[in-house]
């Protein structure tokens, strides 16, 4: 599971005590809400359904996957073995069919195990990341909600981007690479930061 509510509460004003803008965003907005996925391949599996459609569409089409499949999305031997054509008439598209069995395959041969998956951080993303299907946002993602690991810092992320800018006064959307560096100083929380930007974001949205 992700940060619990109790270390988000403890990284935040961890953080707030060195960091200003980061005290200020909490006094305007408070503490977030955690994040929280069950651990393992299932988690993944979602977050490749979910890609790119409504949450309302996800829901469907991964219903009608898990009865194509047998009904036991964990059995991912099952799950590799489900026919291309039975994935895309559950509603996915070529593409995401050929991303949910590779990685029922790469779980499925022992290429990953989601129980064991490295300590250090990169290791796992690159791990993760080796899967077809699964880029580096998607395994950040995936460690932060689901392992709870508390300096996933997704800065591809066009939200965390935004708002990251914002709090530190950037004059632009920071890039990727500049995200990463502003965000550098917030080291060993930027998990916790990238919960605060995303709930803030979201609250500046509206």
């Amino acid at each position: 599971m992700g940060l619990s509510a109790e270390q988000l509460h403890a990284c935040l004003h961890a953080l707030a005590a060195d960091h200003p803008p980061v005290a200020d965003a909490l006094a305007s907005h408070g503490v977030p809400e955690p994040r929280l996925r069950p651990r393992g391949a299932g988690t993944m599996m979602r977050a490749i359904v979910a890609q790119q459609v409504s949450t309302k569409a996800a829901a469907s089409i991964w219903n009608k996957l898990e009865a194509a499949c047998g009904g036991d999305m964990d059995d991912l031997g099952q799950v590799a073995a489900t026919p291309f054509e039975v994935l895309r008439g559950a509603g996915l598209s070529g593409q995401k069919a050929s991303y949910v069995h590779a990685l029922a395959e790469a779980v499925a041969s022992g290429q990953i195990d989601f129980g064991a998956l490295p300590d250090e951080d990169e290791a796992a993303i690159a791990l993760l990341s080796s899967i077809k299907g699964i880029g580096r946002w998607s395994a950040e993602i995936y460690l932060l909600f689901a392992e709870g690991r508390a300096d996933i810092f997704p800065a591809g992320d066009l939200a965390l981007q935004i708002q990251l800018g914002r709090m530190l006064g950037e004059d632009a959307r920071p890039t990727e690479k500049r995200a990463r560096l502003l965000a550098e100083p917030m080291r060993p929380h930027r998990g916790a930061l990238s919960i605060l930007l995303w709930h803030n974001y979201n609250i500046v949205a509206l």
